[in-house]
């Protein structure tokens, strides 16, 4: 029975990781930011770094929080861009 309930998760886990978007463009009220979400989804492999409760949509996506969570975590792993030209594209 364990062995079903891991092998259930485990497709289900392979499943979202493949049908999940390459780029994401973010609303434009959010100034035109491309999201390359696949590139994030590989590279940290918890979706719950993002999606707090579980895969999905954000609810509270916009500036405030995507200001405190990417920007945050791009300055706390000094990794992808921090200002805001890197992200936000005419």
């Amino acid at each position: 029975m364990r062995k079903t309930v891991f092998i259930l998760l485990a497709i289900i886990y392979s499943a979202g990781t493949a049908l999940a978007a390459d780029i994401i463009e973010l609303p434009a009220s959010m100034g035109k930011v491309s999201f390359p979400h696949k590139m994030h989804q590989q590279m940290l492999k918890d979706c719950k770094k993002c999606h707090e409760k579980a895969p999905g949509k954000i609810a509270d996506l916009g500036k405030d929080w995507a200001h405190k969570t990417c920007k945050g975590c791009h300055t706390e792993m000094k990794k992808g861009p921090t200002g805001c030209k890197d992200c936000h594209k005419k």
